[in-house]
């Protein structure tokens, strides 16, 4: 130390910024937002890790908030000594710009960089720790790869993982170019984490050999807005749902769907929250293709602009549909000012066509954040993942496909999801009705085949049926999946005296049901509850209750393990299924004779399951 205080020998010793996670905490509770989800899902991610997991998922709901949950993973990565941490994001360069601009204003050390700012020969790496954003590209991550050859310990998180990362060659031995190209980057001693809102895909694929037993849940936060909301299994929906007939595209409906776009807007603002004006935005998916959307640009414009240039023909019924549809749909308002409204700023619109990485290069901040009282966006695939729609008020959509629905594609078309706060019961969801029904099977299915997991099984259950497929059968690892219709399996009980009472007594079907549910708990889940009773319509005789089944007398093999009370090719069969022919819904409390149970249920309809056994044990 020099005479004046100067110690160098303290400055070198210096290892840099330290307890990162607790300063993004404290970030976010600054900002008044709750972190408990953030602390769930990054908890639950170290966990994995320590149980020396290399390549497992986070799981959360579209729309839910992800990217803050990466800053908190990065931290906590950062912390523990992790120096190589890579994010993969889909191959869009606006993208890619958002959320790099967010980690690097959250104040996270290192500060984030795109690949290309470390291509340069004279930027170093080794020696410190880097947090790098890199496409879904093949040119990109051959670049990457070069420029880290040799990194021990990469860490790979994969945002949207259910994209491109999956290898579609799976079944033929060989591998596509972004999985071969992501497996080189993981290398030997890497570690990968998939954060999606849709991983069957990857469960099904066994991408990157990932673990099922190990997935981390990410729940959503207290403000969020999702299935729950939009897909209720029973009452009314808390939005304003119009379903149209599935015959038909006339141009009427989307006509009727601005209309309504334009009242509830108008409304807002002058009712809701008149003292600040607000602008919304209103979603057009009918299509991918860019022909259909230079068709719904056209039918919006025309409208538009007859309304705004009074045309004889066309003015007098557009104004009387706004003013009758305010009137009967906002009872404590003034038809009369609502159409005022609108009239008087129907200028103020704009119209965004969003169906290129071109477009949502140009007009992606007018989209996410409308900048327009009146905002329409119409859209293909580019808006169905990672992209945010602020204050969006109206979706119409009617989208359908020749063959199957294809579950996990389908579910990030909920662009509707997010925080949607005080103008919940003013969003209005424009959808011919066998399409939404389709929607919310969709999400029943998911939520069932995840609810596998919340219960702790390593072996999932995803569903389909002659509508609904689980994902590209390209994807599918034919050598782990059964394809045969199966069952789905909760959580071990302890079997008791009560259980047996209420499954031989005679309580009529329903009476048993919520016993079974009092005394079983979480070994009998809510939501497959709620699903039977609301698909059963109050009809008994659409359930089958079974007597207890004893397994212990089933031969020791391979394939069935007693003790936990799993079977590779399932227990339900043509007897159990004889004894209540005309039942949809069986439910099966399977017990080993060692004191534990386990709840089987199966659904007896056209819902076929598609069970992995890959992490079988």
């Amino acid at each position: 130390m020099s005479k004046d205080g100067f110690n160098i020998e303290r400055f070198m010793s210096k290892s840099g910024s330290a307890d990162q996670y607790e300063r993004q905490l404290r970030r976010l509770t600054s900002g008044g937002k709750s972190v408990a989800s953030i602390e769930r899902a990054v908890r639950g991610a170290i966990e994995s890790l320590e149980k020396k997991g290399r390549s497992f998922v986070i799981y959360g709901e579209p729309q839910s908030g992800k990217t803050e949950m990466m800053i908190c993973l990065t931290a906590k990565l950062l912390d523990t000594g992790r120096d190589m941490i890579v994010h993969l994001l889909n191959d869009s360069v606006d993208l890619l710009g958002q959320n790099l601009g967010r980690f690097k204003s959250s104040g996270l050390a290192p500060a984030a960089r795109n690949f290309s700012e470390v291509l340069d020969p004279g930027v170093r790496l080794r020696g410190q720790k880097n947090v790098i954003f890199c496409k879904k590209n093949g040119s990109d991550l051959r670049k990457l790869l070069e420029k880290i050859k040799g990194w021990q310990g990469v860490v790979v998180i994969d945002d949207e993982a259910d994209y491109a990362s999956p290898n579609a060659k799976v079944n033929s031995g060989d591998k596509t170019r972004i999985n071969a190209l992501i497996s080189d980057l993981i290398g030997a001693d890497g570690t990968y984490i998939g954060v999606t809102a849709t991983p069957a895909r990857l469960d099904l694929n066994n991408t990157f050999d990932n673990d099922s037993s190990l997935w981390v849940d990410f729940p959503p936060h207290a403000n969020y807005t999702g299935q729950d909301i939009f897909f209720p299994l029973d009452g009314p929906p808390d939005f304003i749902r119009t379903l149209l007939p599935d015959a038909g595209d006339d141009p009427k409906y989307a006509r009727q769907a601005l209309f309504g776009f334009l009242v509830n807007a108008a409304y807002l603002n002058l009712y809701h929250h008149p003292n600040v004006e607000r602008n919304y935005s209103f979603l057009v998916h009918t299509s991918g293709k860019k022909v259909d959307h230079k068709s719904d640009w056209t039918v919006m414009n025309d409208t538009l602009n007859a309304i705004l240039k009074k045309d004889q023909k066309k003015f007098p019924a557009y104004v009387e549909y706004i003013w009758r549809l305010a009137k009967v749909r906002f009872l404590d308002a003034d038809p009369t000012r609502i159409t005022d409204f609108i009239l008087d700023n129907i200028s103020r619109h704009s119209i965004i066509i969003l169906n290129s990485e071109r477009d949502w290069k140009d007009n992606s901040q007018a989209a996410t954040s409308p900048s327009s009282l009146f905002t329409i966006i119409i859209g293909g695939n580019i808006v169905s993942r990672g992209v945010t729609l602020d204050n969006l008020l109206s979706m119409y959509f009617t989208r359908d496909v020749k063959h199957k629905i294809q579950q996990d594609t389908y579910i990030q078309r909920a662009r509707m999801f997010g925080s949607r706060g005080d103008y919940l019961p003013f969003f209005e969801l424009t959808i011919p009705q066998s399409l939404y029904v389709d929607w919310h099977r969709c999400f029943v299915f998911h939520r069932l085949a995840l609810s596998a997991i919340k219960e702790g099984l390593g072996s999932l259950v995803w569903l389909s049926d002659q509508r609904i497929a689980a994902v590209a059968s390209s994807s599918i690892d034919k050598s782990t999946v059964d394809l045969d219709r199966g069952e789905m399996l909760f959580s071990l009980f302890d079997f008791s005296d009560e259980v047996e009472e209420i499954l031989d007594g005679g309580l009529d079907t329903f009476e048993k049901l919520e016993r079974l549910s009092d005394v079983l708990g979480p070994a009998l889940p809510d939501y497959v509850l709620k699903y039977i009773r609301r698909t059963s319509q109050g009809r008994s005789g659409a359930i089958g209750i079974h007597p207890a089944f004893d397994i212990s007398g089933y031969a020791d093999g391979p394939d069935i393990d007693k003790s936990v009370i799993t079977r590779r090719r399932g227990f339900f069969g043509k007897s159990q299924a004889q004894r209540f022919p005309a039942a949809a819904h069986h439910l099966l409390v399977l017990r080993n004779g060692e004191g534990k149970a386990r709840l089987l249920y199966k659904f007896a309809g056209s819902i076929q399951f598609i069970k992995n056994t890959a992490n079988d044990s």
